[in-house]
């Protein structure tokens, strides 16, 4: 396949191409398992092979896709993609420039100990009915556990040089249980396996009592949820779980910090930033215990793929410095649209987060791992006991963003009330809302390693057509003064 690659580059620049690329996914398999009250529910596997062709051409992107996978295939997806690439550059208003990138012979592999489509199907099944009996009980209406597991070995080869090979396994797994409460409420408690950004991403996660086995704690949650009180509204400090924080995040810093976002091109769509290019280098996003970056290095992550769609390597980039707007989730062309329009160089080079779903997508900018540096200000039992009048709330269960991420509201499946450092008692249906800027800003507690966890996300859409991309946040327990809670 590297041959055929080459010589299809080699046939596009004849045909007039000044830039072109190929990915070609040799393996793409994704096998998805899930069981419901101690029986099989849903089972699929897909696996597929393809790949994509992207041409430069009088400063207008063409692209084409196909799955036959001979070299005359190819070498007429190419000429496609050329043909629209032509017809694009008499509409287009601003040409197309890449900025320039390291020219690269690599390849990379996801860490991993057991290869998770080397286990049989029968062991998956027995783990997952184990687990879902574990979290049965009679108040409950269904309950069970779901586990996904993807593998893709990609070729990529560009006109600039760079061939690389990319091998990645990826898994995602949650336990569920829901239940009416006394008055007749909807409740659920789940849990999403985090990833050890220390360890590997195989079936050894799923197996680990320590890592994924919470089948006590989220049916003892949910029992107790049941009976509990509701969420009062009030003014007062929030405490905010990885899970919990992982949504904030990904919404509020992720989302609004997506360089085609704040250029306009999701306007139509998913709307666009509150963020401007003149925020870069002065904007005050959040107080200064607040570092976050774009770090597509962490090395046990559905974010971290070694190189991105447009053969760069992967960066540890600081968005957000000490509270600071520093940098966005970039490009090799949106940087240098940016700095254009901008009049000034914002942007030095790539972040690597050119992505796309699978090889029948154009890739675009895509979150890879948007992280939060650990704070100084101990573990979550110190946070809990310097919190005078608080709510420790966790787990996502509704969210609701303003067009431009300006604002949010926010619902968590279970809190728990503080008072005077100490914990009192749980509370349900709990809310918080704020705007962005002054919510970020009114961070004033940051726990520090112990309480930083490595949350996986695996249903971030965006784009049109729609992609939907997998990637982690590394967060650690923050404490927000001063949240509007409970309406």
């Amino acid at each position: 396949m590297f041959d055929h690659a080459r010589q299809v580059i080699a046939y596009l620049k004849d045909q007039g191409a000044d830039y072109a690329d190929i990915r070609i996914h040799q393996q793409d398999e994704e096998e998805s398992i899930s069981t419901m009250k101690g029986d099989i529910d849903k089972y699929n596997l897909a696996s597929k092979q393809g790949y994509g062709i992207r041409v430069l051409v009088n400063g207008a992107w063409g692209f084409a896709s196909s799955e036959v996978m001979t070299l005359t295939a190819m070498q007429q997806a190419g000429v496609q993609a050329i043909a629209k690439a032509k017809t694009a550059s008499d509409y287009i208003q601003q040409k197309v420039s890449l900025a320039p990138k390291a020219v690269i012979q690599d390849s990379y592999t996801s860490p991993c100990q057991i290869d998770p489509f080397t286990v049989s199907t029968q062991d998956k099944l027995a783990r997952l009915l184990q687990l879902d009996s574990q979290l049965a009980d009679k108040r409950f209406d269904y309950w069970g556990v779901s586990a996904s597991f993807y593998k893709r070995d990609i070729l990529y080869i560009d006109s600039e040089g760079s061939e690389i090979r990319r091998h990645l396994i990826e898994l995602d797994a949650e336990l569920f249980a829901y239940a009416k409460d006394q008055n007749g409420e909807q409740c659920r408690r789940t849990f999403n396996l985090p990833q050890d950004a220390n360890g590997t991403t195989g079936w050894e996660n799923i197996i680990n009592d320590a890592q994924f086995d919470h089948t006590a704690r989220i049916r003892e949650e949910l029992l107790a949820l049941l009976d509990a009180p509701e969420c009062e509204k009030e003014v007062c400090d929030v405490i905010l779980l990885p899970e919990m924080m992982a949504l904030q995040t990904h919404e509020t810093i992720g989302h609004a910090l997506e360089l085609d976002r704040i250029l306009g091109y999701e306007l139509s769509y998913a709307g666009g930033s509150h963020v401007d290019l003149a925020d870069f280098g002065q904007l005050q996003f959040g107080s200064h215990k607040l570092t976050a970056r774009a770090d597509g290095t962490v090395a046990n992550s559905p974010g971290s793929i070694g190189y991105d769609d447009d053969g760069v390597k992967a960066r540890n980039v600081t968005l957000i410095k000490n509270g600071v707007l520093q940098d966005a989730i970039t490009s090799r062309q949106m940087i240098m649209e940016a700095n254009a329009k901008a009049g000034r160089t914002i942007f030095s080079a790539s972040g690597a987060t050119s992505r796309a779903q699978n090889y029948s997508n154009l890739p675009i900018e895509r979150m890879n791992n948007i992280n939060i540096d650990p704070g100084q200000d101990g573990s979550l039992a110190d946070i809990i006991a310097a919190t005078e009048n608080g709510l420790l709330m966790e787990t996502p269960r509704s969210w609701s963003i303003g067009s431009n991420r300006e604002n949010f509201h926010f619902a968590t499946e279970v809190a728990w009330k503080i008072k005077h450092g100490k914990i009192t008692h749980m509370v349900r249906n709990a809310t918080y809302r704020g705007d962005s800027l002054s919510f970020w800003n009114a961070l004033d507690m940051v726990g520090d390693e112990r309480t930083w966890q490595l949350q996986p996300v695996f249903q971030c859409g965006k784009g049109q057509p729609n992609q939907i991309m997998r990637l982690a946040h590394g967060i650690p327990a923050c404490r927000f003064k001063n949240v509007q809670v409970g309406e």
